[in-house]
C-alpha cells in the first residue's frame, strides 16, 4: 500500500511540474455542458443502447507462451455523452468504414490495442496522453503486481489530459463489460474494439 501512495504522490509532482501545459476544455460551470458535473465527478456515463454508438468488444488472453486462453466478446457499454467521444472516435481511432446494419447507415472503427502489465494493474488504458508519465513500480508493489492474478471484466479505453478546473484527469470515453477474466503478470490481454456511431 505505501508503494502505491507513493505512486500516486509522484504523480501528482509531475502534474504540477507540468501545469502550464494548455488545458482541454471540459467546463462543469455549464450544467450539462461539460464532461464533469463537478470539480470530482463526471458526468453520468451513458449506455449505449440509449447513444448514437455500439461498442463490440473482443478480448483475446495468451500465456506467456502465447497459447491461446480465451477469447471473450462483450456487446455492452458505456460512453461520455460529450463531444470528446466523437474527437477519440474522429481523430485517434484510425481508418472508417461505412456499413449498413438493419437499414441503418454506421460509421465502423475497428482499433487493437494490448494493455501492458503496468496498465493492466493501474486500470489506466490511454488512446491519448496529453502528459507522458512512467509508472514506477517497486519494493512490495513490484512484487505483489508480479504475484497476484488480477480479475478483469471492464476494459476502457482512457482521454488522458489536464482539463480546464482540474488536474491531469483520465477520463473513461469508451468502456465496454465482460465476464471476469482471470489474468496472471505473465499473460498477454489483447482487445478488437469495434465500434459503431450512426451516420449524419
Amino acid at each position: 500500500m505505501k508503494a502505491f501512495v507513493i505512486q500516486l504522490l509522484s504523480i501528482i509532482f509531475v502534474v504540477l511540474i507540468t501545469g502550464s501545459i494548455q488545458s482541454v476544455t471540459a467546463d462543469h460551470s455549464e450544467p450539462d455542458q461539460g464532461i464533469f458535473k463537478n470539480e470530482q465527478t463526471l458526468q453520468e456515463l451513458e449506455a449505449t443502447k440509449n447513444s448514437n454508438y455500439q461498442i463490440y468488444l473482443q478480448t483475446v488472453l495468451r500465456n506467456g507462451d502465447g497459447q491461446l486462453i480465451s477469447v471473450i466478446e462483450g456487446t455492452h457499454g458505456l460512453v461520455i455523452p460529450h463531444q470528446i467521444s466523437d474527437h477519440v472516435f474522429d481523430t485517434l481511432m484510425g481508418k472508417k468504414e461505412i456499413v449498413t446494419i438493419d437499414d441503418i447507415k454506421y460509421e465502423k472503427v475497428q482499433y487493437t490495442f494490448s494493455p501492458t502489465l503496468k496498465q493492466r494493474w493501474m486500470g489506466i488504458y490511454p488512446i491519448f496522453d496529453e502528459i507522458h508519465i512512467e509508472y514506477v513500480v517497486e519494493g512490495d508493489a513490484l512484487v505483489q503486481m508480479k504475484e497476484d492474478i488480477m480479475d478483469h471484466y471492464r476494459w476502457v479505453i482512457h482521454y488522458c489530459a489536464i482539463f480546464k478546473g482540474h488536474e491531469y484527469t483520465c477520463i473513461p470515453v469508451f468502456q465496454s463489460f465482460t465476464v471476469i477474466e482471470l489474468v496472471t503478470h505473465t499473460d498477454t490481454v489483447t482487445h478488437q474494439w469495434t465500434i459503431l456511431r450512426v451516420q449524419n
